[in-house]
């Protein structure tokens, strides 16, 4: 094998494509004798790879990308696994092609066609070739089924440092019309601290539905250091005990502030109160749920 495509092989960890085999002399006959003697493996009518042994994932990858005969690029969990991201298994490799391609493979492929992918939504030195970090978490949400699954991998992807939420905004605001986009939408203002507000007013409504007199928000307390406190909102129950419920944003996944909530829900505790948190994208997503929550709360203390 001439030296050029051996090391193309290498880079590519042991898989190529026929027209990459081509310029080394190896015909469709050498390759098909190649493949029954058990040397080789074959995956449709493009893609070798140049031993017999169980594919590692990297392996996965460079035959689904091949495989699709144009541009292409492991895309949405999978490119951003890649990246970094931790927490999100797939056991399909992702692919994202132009909306015209054809592209099939094996059962553990999964082809997306899109319209606006190009050169410029890959990364340029990723081998193999995969979307950029921004473009990969928003296919990853919208290609899930779970809204919860969807805003999950968003919020992953910003608390591990692999993005931003601004940066997700404008690639969430490029894709357009796709899957979960207003929740997202809300959920990235959300994360950016513009969102947190909205969910405290949000929570009145549904406290009104519980069978709770309006809240009061805002509510400072002295803790038994001295130090001041905001509690989201305060309601009174038949029985005299105040329930203070607590509206987590996103920023409350950093690991100080999680600590810092912890503290206050135990002195709330301590003080007497009821206490009660909700993420903020329950108030949106889970509304029946927080009901539910609120209507227990009130008839424990009848």
């Amino acid at each position: 094998m001439p030296e050029d495509v051996a090391d193309l092989a290498e880079r590519q960890h042991g898989v190529l494509s026929r027209d990459q085999l081509g310029p080394a002399g190896f015909t469709k006959a050498h390759l098909h004798a190649a493949v029954r003697a058990r040397r080789w493996q074959a995956f449709g009518r493009r893609v070798a790879v140049l031993h017999n042994a169980t594919l590692t994932e990297r392996q996965r990858e460079w035959v689904a990308v091949l495989l699709a005969g144009k541009p292409a690029a492991s895309a949405g969990l999978t490119a951003a696994a890649a990246a970094g991201l931790t927490g999100f298994t797939s056991e399909r490799i992702h692919i994202v092609v132009a909306r015209d391609s054809n592209a099939n493979g094996p059962p553990w492929v999964q082809v997306h066609s899109s319209r606006r992918f190009s050169t410029r939504d890959v990364h340029t030195s990723a081998s193999p070739p995969r979307t950029r970090i921004t473009r990969a978490v928003i296919d990853a949400a919208a290609w899930s089924s779970s809204v919860r699954r969807a805003c999950a991998i968003v919020c992953a992807a910003v608390q591990q440092r692999l993005t931003t939420a601004a940066r997700l905004g404008t690639e969430l605001r490029r894709a357009g019309s796709v899957r979960h986009a207003a929740v997202l939408r809300v959920l990235l203002d959300d994360i950016a601290g513009r969102g947190h507000t909205l969910a405290e007013i949000g929570l009145a409504p549904l406290a009104r539905r519980a069978g709770l007199p309006a809240p009061r928000r805002q509510v400072l307390r002295r803790e038994p250091g001295g130090g001041l406190r905001y509690v989201d909102a305060e309601f009174d129950l038949p029985d005299g005990t105040v329930l203070a419920v607590e509206i987590d944003g996103a920023v409350h996944l950093e690991p100080l502030t999680w600590w810092n909530d912890m503290d206050r829900h135990n002195e709330l505790t301590i003080a007497g109160s009821a206490t009660l948190r909700f993420p903020s994208m329950a108030i949106r997503l889970a509304p029946d749920l927080v009901v539910d929550r609120l209507r227990r709360a009130r008839q424990a203390h009848q």
